[in-house]
């Protein structure tokens, strides 16, 4: 005679905290599992100063550094100064030591051009030239320079900047400003001017009643941009916010161009007896126009 033996039935209830506990269990597990802190870095400031001749309507170029502020006074004498300050972080002494040795900058100079060059572990081809042998453990540290410039009060300047204010102000040239992210201040008066920021903010100032030379371009991807002009200022305004945002002014005198042509997002503008074009673009954000006395 067979005898069949009849397995006992589990219902699908008394096998759902069984579950809920497999399941979760490696889960507490894992989060009952102690973590070693990261060490603190340490970090090392180091202050570099240089000084070169440049003589009358000379060019000036920065290379700055993926992070860091760029600040460029005029001043009266026939030279370029740089002060820079380097900021190093790597876990032991032994490894500032070797980002020393890389992290800094060069200048480079030939008749009446300078340039400054910022090296370091973020340019590969420089590594490879220099320092191949150097730990991948220490190329992404975080480091930056920090750089105070003064050049001639009639200078061409040219900047590359990664992330980090920039400041310019008191000569006259033709100015270029490329840049990732950044909060820059400007206060210039003339020549040829060629801003391209992707990301933040600029605060545009002109203290002179007309800008002294042919144009003045910005063109900001994403953020504010404020112009602040002299009362009794004369130049024609071209703005427009191409997505999302708007066109503002508080500046008196600023009148259409052409019939209908200050609307919310574009601007068409004249102001005074008209004069050099002025050119305002911001991909998404604001523009806003109004007075340098207003800001006192």
């Amino acid at each position: 005679m067979q005898v069949k033996r009849l397995a006992s039935p589990i219902s699908a209830v008394a096998l759902l905290p069984l579950l809920i506990f497999c399941i979760h269990a490696p889960v507490a597990a894992q989060k009952d599992k102690p973590t070693a802190p990261a060490a603190p870095l340490l970090t090392r400031t180091t202050t570099l100063h240089d000084i070169r001749r440049l003589g009358y309507a000379g060019a000036v170029t920065i290379v700055g550094a993926p992070a860091g502020s760029i600040t460029i006074e005029g001043w009266q004498r026939s030279e370029v100064e740089v002060n820079a300050e380097i900021e190093l972080r790597a876990p032991t002494a032994t490894d500032l030591d070797r980002l020393a040795l890389v992290n800094g900058f060069a200048l480079d100079e030939d008749a009446n051009h300078i340039r400054i060059i910022t090296t370091g572990t973020h340019d590969k081809k420089f590594l490879k030239r220099v320092a191949k042998d150097f730990p991948k453990s220490l190329i992404g540290l975080p480091w930056k320079i920090d750089y105070q410039i003064k050049v001639p009060a009639m200078t061409d300047v040219s900047i590359d900047a990664g992330t980090g204010p920039i400041k310019v102000s008191g000569f006259e040239g033709m100015v270029r400003i490329n840049a990732v992210e950044s909060v820059a201040d400007l206060s210039l008066t003339g020549s040829d001017l060629s801003v391209i920021i992707q990301k933040g903010a600029v605060n545009f100032a002109i203290p002179a009643r007309s800008w002294h030379g042919l144009r003045a371009e910005i063109k900001l991807a994403s953020g504010k941009l404020a112009v602040d002009l002299m009362p009794g200022y004369s130049g024609d305004i071209d703005a427009d916010v191409l997505r999302t945002g708007e066109v503002t002014s508080a500046f008196a005198g600023l009148e259409p161009r052409e019939r209908n042509s200050i609307g919310p997002r574009s601007m068409r503008a004249r102001v005074g007896n008209g004069g050099a074009m002025l050119v305002f673009t911001v991909g998404d954000g604001t523009i806003q126009i109004g007075s340098v006395s207003g800001k006192e």
